[in-house]
């Protein structure tokens, strides 16, 4: 049976991932990479999604909206005499120059770029970094030398996606062979329950079709923008079961 038949049997045939227990393991592992590939596109497609849509509303935003203004001896200097709020779609940006803005607002916020009197920071799902305009050093910028910027920035925006799509797979797969690892653990319990003889090896092998179903499903929810109540024991309870009624599949007398 081939891998990709293999990826939508594991989806709703225990018995069938019974009979992948003696298969080589490098068509395991295989398996695991393309499941982890196939349940990362969701993840991959909304992060580059986020970033062009991101950078496209900053660049307008700094061309259309964000006043005049020069930055210079650390400090941001414009006209302006209250603090500025941009809302867009994907990202709220808060330009002020007259030093309102606290840190606490910093924190508090989602997914908002903040140019203030004396750092530029921003707030991304849950995560604040900030930087002070000190670190330029003695160079003065303007708004013009920054909508100059930005136009060279762009050219590297589909690296940067690459380069961070690669991580988020690497990550992702090194997430899943930990996830199968432990899930083969749980194997070794239940087969000396089930009185079974199959070894860790064997073990492991239906751990990793076992978790197809919810790596695929969750894969989905990502996909619609959906949470999941409780998702991490459903993925874990749906996991284990798959594991379990597959270890049921094999008969006790057949020595592995």
């Amino acid at each position: 049976m081939n891998i990709f038949k293999q990826l939508i049997v594991s989806l709703y045939s225990p018995k069938d991932i019974s009979t992948f227990r003696s298969q080589g393991i490098w068509k395991t592992i295989l398996f695991i990479f393309i499941l982890t590939l196939v349940a990362s596109l969701p993840n991959m497609y909304i992060f580059s999604s986020s970033i062009q849509s991101g950078f496209k509303a900053f660049e307008n935003t700094v061309q259309n909206e964000i006043p005049d203004f020069t930055i210079q001896d650390g400090q941001l200097q414009s006209n302006e005499t209250a603090p500025i709020t941009i809302n867009n779609s994907d990202m709220t940006i808060v330009f002020d120059s007259t030093g309102t803005i606290t840190k606490e607002n910093i924190s508090g916020a989602d997914n908002t770029l903040f140019i203030l009197q004396d750092e530029f920071a921003y707030s991304i799902a849950g995560q604040t970094q900030s930087s002070p305009y000190t670190i330029l050093g003695d160079v003065t910028i303007t708004k013009a030398d920054l909508k100059e910027m930005i136009g060279s920035m762009g050219s590297f925006i589909p690296l940067v996606i690459t380069i961070f799509i690669i991580i988020i797979y690497l990550s992702s797969s090194a997430m899943k062979f930990i996830e199968i690892t432990i899930l083969a653990l749980f194997g070794l319990v239940i087969k000396n329950m089930m009185q079974k003889n199959i070894n860790y090896g064997g073990l492991w092998r239906l751990a990793a079709y076992s978790v197809t179903l919810p790596t695929i499903f969750f894969a989905v929810m990502d996909l619609l923008k959906t949470i999941v109540p409780s998702g991490f024991l459903i993925h874990w309870f749906v996991a284990v079961m798959m594991l379990l009624l597959s270890i049921k599949e094999i008969p006790s007398n057949k020595t592995e």
